[in-house]
């Protein structure tokens, strides 16, 4: 079974669709185990404060080290083998193949920062617990990292084997188009008929995954 360990301030952000679909089956079949540490636990004063102004100026605050470190080492316990993922809109795409390696990890801990981001020495002390990987999730700049953590979590869960039912299902391991149709046939709207291109209704294999490949070169 894998791990994941979500360090965020808002774990109710991410439960409700870490519950749902395919990712809820894979959590109560035991294909993966999803827990939650928050930062704000690891702090020593009464308000719960995990944020401090930056050093050398500009506006919002930067979330503070300590707490996000202390709660990754709670979450992981004696664990060895993790990795640490760091997110940063400058790091290297996270993709299919980043996922297959994240995979073969037994733990996953996906640090979310919010705010300016957090202390750049979280980064150097996470990787005295674990392997660190650092992804970027997309070009755009997120509110927090719970999003691109969900899409991680999402990505890797469906590659394990189990989870989909098939291992046909992922995409990547057949003939798989981006552009796909179900019935009916014919749909009308605005007095114009949108039909399913025919060589898909022809059960010719070799001449239905020569167009989706063309499709996807498009």
């Amino acid at each position: 079974m894998l791990r994941f360990h979500l360090i965020t301030l808002f774990p109710e952000a991410c439960d409700a669709y870490l519950s749902a679909s395919i990712l809820g089956r894979a959590r109560t079949n035991k294909k993966i185990a999803v827990k939650y540490a928050s930062p704000r636990d690891f702090v020593e004063n009464k308000w719960g404060k995990v944020d401090e102004r930056p050093y050398g100026g500009g506006p919002g605050m930067v979330m503070q080290a300590l707490p996000v470190v202390k709660a990754a080492k709670k979450s992981l316990g004696t664990k060895k083998k993790a990795a640490i993922v760091w997110f940063a809109p400058n790091a290297k795409p996270f993709d299919n193949k980043e996922a297959d390696k994240l995979a073969k990890f037994s733990d996953v801990v996906l640090v979310c920062g919010r705010y300016e981001g957090i202390d750049e020495r979280a980064k150097t002390m996470l990787k005295t617990l674990g392997t660190l990987k650092e992804y970027s999730v997309g070009e755009a700049v997120y509110t927090g990292g719970e999003v691109p953590a969900l899409a991680i979590v999402d990505a890797v869960t469906r590659r394990l084997k189990g989870v989909l039912g098939k291992d046909e299902s992922v995409e990547e391991r057949r003939v798989a188009s981006r552009a796909v149709y179900t019935r009916p046939d014919t749909i009308s709207f605005n007095k114009k008929n949108y039909k399913v291109p025919a060589v898909l209704k022809t059960g010719h294999h070799a001449n239905i995954d020569t167009w989706k490949t063309k499709k996807n070169t498009r």
